[in-house]
């Protein structure tokens, strides 16, 4: 029973949904700020998704049964990653033997959904943004993994996400080293493309493919993958913290170290033109993975 209610309530979806919603207001009223303009009211996402949830769900005509199981997928895999990091934050919380690679895998499905939905639509734009989906996750999960690895080397070979906090209460972050800063720069940029965010919204680009994987999304389905987005942006920062600044994860100091995360986030955002599909291939499979590559070869000398 207690499960259940980790799962659905805290730490698992009820309460990350909030906090990402809220996240994602913070992310339109910085925008909005930028463009000289006043913004939502706090509760604007919150009213957005409510009024998905009460408009006509439309499916194409020839679409898979898929194309509505999809948002499910990507949704119950998010829930599990918060609830996984949610608890792995409780000292009285042993996790379980290799469950940082089980977060690894659930932070791949939310990607995998769409690409399965925007297939199943028969949509040919759908088709280009499921195309240029798949090139994003084979471009950013090789530098992302190599930091998982610079990660588990430099908290002594453990891959208990309990067990890396631990390593940091008695060693210190990860990102005081010089290995773990220059791993944290390169999961940013992958976290910058597992949120879908500019540089990195190619597979949704609204003024080129008008929304790609979504286009032919409405109503509750639609819903269902924008909470799953907010809930990654709750969770993708959260999994930062933990794997790069597990010095102290007490509540005031975690949750400025989300905030500080969140804006670096919303900067980029706001600061860079979207990338071509070929542009972000380049990148991560050039500067990023470099990067990644270099911060794995230190963690190995032990630097």
């Amino acid at each position: 029973m207690m499960a259940i209610l980790n799962y659905l309530i805290f730490p698992g979806f009820l309460f990350s949904a909030c906090i990402g919603l809220l996240a994602g207001w913070v992310d339109r009223k910085v925008t909005a700020r930028i463009q000289y303009r006043v913004g939502p009211p706090w509760y604007q996402n919150f009213m957005d998704i409510a009024k998905l949830f009460t408009k006509e769900i439309i499916v194409p005509e020839g679409a898979k049964l898929t194309f509505l199981l999809a948002p499910f997928l990507g949704l119950l895999s998010s829930i599990l990653v918060a609830t996984i990091l949610g608890k792995s934050l409780d000292i009285n919380f042993s996790g379980f033997i290799g469950d940082l690679i089980v977060v690894l895998y659930l932070l791949t499905i939310p990607a995998i959904a769409l690409i399965i939905g925007a297939s199943s639509s028969q949509n040919p734009l759908a088709s280009v943004g499921a195309s240029r989906e798949i090139k994003l996750v084979l471009a950013y999960e090789l530098p992302f993994i190599l930091s998982m690895i610079t990660v588990i080397i430099k908290s002594g070979t453990v891959i208990q996400i309990g067990n890396i906090l631990g390593h940091q209460f008695s060693a210190g972050s990860n990102i005081a080293s010089f290995s773990g800063a220059l791993a944290f720069v390169a999961v940013l940029f992958c976290v910058q493309a597992k949120l879908g965010f500019v540089p990195f919204d190619a597979s949704e680009a609204e003024q080129e493919i008008m929304g790609g994987v979504l286009i032919e999304y409405s109503g509750m389905p639609l819903a269902i993958f924008k909470l799953t987005k907010a809930i990654l942006l709750y969770t993708l920062p959260l999994f930062l913290i933990i794997m790069f600044m597990g010095k102290d994860v007490s509540p005031l100091f975690l949750i400025g170290k989300y905030i500080l995360i969140l804006v670096i986030i919303i900067l980029i955002k706001n600061t860079n033109p979207r990338l071509r599909i070929d542009q972000a291939l380049s990148f991560f499979w050039g500067p990023v993975t470099v990067i990644a590559a270099i911060a794995l070869i230190l963690a190995m000398l032990g630097l």
